[in-house]
């Protein structure tokens, strides 16, 4: 028997392990229809939706949570990106009582239910036209891990004295032989 029978059978399993799944409460078949097809009319359909929460706002049957919608990635999680990815405003409702201090501004959201009309409210001063979900499941994100572009320490041992980012070890434009280090030094104490 071949080496590589059961590698490559071990690297199969591995790549299939590494597969995005979709949360076992938002799978299902959902109906493709934007926030902005929504605000037209919709009601009925059944959805799967996520964005970043803008407020959220408890009552005494229900908890609304008005979100900044995005689209959604292979995981049903909403896609990471700046405002300019968002596709509109929604708001989702769901018996009971969510903590507006668990579910705070920004954190991500998924859920699924079925879309019931609009709700009007101020945006500023224009009056927005919220389609309405009445959620079957709220789905609260983890934070996504923060990484800074170099960790605390890192050294890049190709950057530096004689190195640049486009020269290699002759420095880089408009000087060679690295970047100049001005050093200001205090003035000495005065004489006594």
């Amino acid at each position: 028997m071949s080496l590589y029978r059961p590698l490559s059978l071990v690297a199969a399993i591995a790549l299939l392990g590494g597969c995005a799944t979709v949360p076992q409460p938002l799978q299902g078949n959902y109906t493709d229809i934007s926030t902005a097809s929504a605000q037209q009319g919709g009601g009925g359909a059944r959805v799967r939706w996520g964005g970043e929460i803008i407020k959220t706002e408890p009552g005494q049957q229900e908890t609304c949570f008005y979100l900044l919608s995005r689209p959604l990635d292979s995981e049903a999680r909403p896609a990471a990106g700046n405002a300019g990815d968002n596709q509109g405003r929604f708001v989702a409702c769901h018996a009971g009582f969510y903590d507006p201090e668990v579910f705070t501004r920004g954190r991500e959201l998924t859920i699924t239910g079925t879309l019931h009309g609009t709700v009007s409210q101020k945006v500023g001063d224009f009056d927005y036209a919220y389609p309405r979900v009445e959620a079957d499941v709220v789905y609260l994100w983890p934070k996504r891990p923060r990484y800074a572009a170099y960790p605390p320490g890192y050294y890049d041992p190709f950057w530096g004295p004689g190195f640049g980012p486009y020269w290699g070890p002759w420095g880089g434009y408009p000087y060679y032989g690295g970047p100049r280090v001005i050093v200001v030094r205090p003035p000495p104490p005065p004489a006594k």
